[in-house]
Formats: structure tokens, sequence, C-alpha cells
């Protein structure tokens, strides 16, 4: 085989893993999606940013390896890519991910619970203490207000009176 040929099967082969980099890439954002709710503006967010993302990359790969020259072929490669990657283990992938990280959530969330148990019960009691001791508080202090109140009047009936 000469050496052009060669060059062309490997700028196809580097095409075609790129695709499926691209592809990759894009699952974790849809494993993120699957986690995290987003809005319809979020998410044209995301993708804009990361197709422009990709078309750096592509245009780095095209120019690295090609010096810059769109070949078609190497557009094919990387849909092929593309498409066999989203079709063979993409899906898969994406659901044995993110079950795999609900279910991590799902068992930290239980420790933290079990661990800070004794402190919301703690919190509890200190709430149910201080609301308590609030009312106790306002009680001593509305019964100051009024003996205040009635030795100042009987202040004022003395001065006035002498």
């Amino acid at each position: 085989m000469s050496q052009n040929i060669i060059n062309e099967v490997t700028f196809f082969f580097h095409s075609f893993l790129m695709g499926i980099v691209i592809t990759f890439i894009y699952d974790g954002f849809i494993i993120l999606r699957r986690l995290v709710r987003h809005n319809i503006f979020l998410i044209s967010l995301e993708d804009m940013i990361f197709w422009i993302a990709c078309a750096i990359g592509v245009f780095y790969m095209l120019y690295e390896e090609n010096n810059g020259i769109l070949r078609w072929f190497a557009v094919f490669g990387a849909a092929l890519g593309m498409v066999i990657y989203k079709k063979s283990v993409s899906g898969l992938i994406v659901d044995i991910i993110s079950t795999t990280i609900k279910h991590i959530v799902s068992v930290l969330s239980g420790i933290i619970r079990f661990l800070l148990r004794p402190m919301r019960f703690l919190c509890r009691k200190i709430y149910r203490f201080s609301r308590i001791l609030l009312r106790r508080v306002k009680k001593v202090g509305k019964y100051l207000k009024n003996k205040l109140t009635g030795k100042m009047k009987l202040l004022k009936i003395t001065i006035c009176k002498h």
C-alpha cells in the first residue's frame, strides 16, 4: 500500500473516532439532564456551547491531519462513528451511568440523613425549649411592665400631691 492511502485511512479512522468521542461527550450532557432537570433555555445554551466546542475540535483535527482541507469522507467517517456509537452502546452507557449515579446519591443522602439524625433531634429540642423560654420571657416582661407602669403611676401621684 502506498503511504498516501495509509494516511487517508488513518485520517478516516481519526474522523470515525472523533464522531464516537463527540457522541460520548454529548451522552455526558444527557446523563446530566437525567440527573438534574433543565429548562429549555439551559438545554439550548448547553447544546450551543457543546456544538461550538465540537466545531473547534473538528476544525483542529482537520487542520492537524489534513492541513485544514475539508474532505467529505472525513465528515462521513465522523457521522458513521456517531451513528454506530449511538445505535450500539450509547443508550446502555447512559442508562447504566445515570442509574448508578442516582443510586450513589440515594445511598449517600441516606447515610447523611442517618448521621445528622442526632443533630436534627437536638435542633428540635432546642427549638421547642427556645419557644417555651420565649413565652416565659414574654410573660415575665409583661408582668414587669405592668408592675413598672403601676409604680410609675404611684410615683406620679405622689409627686403631684407634694
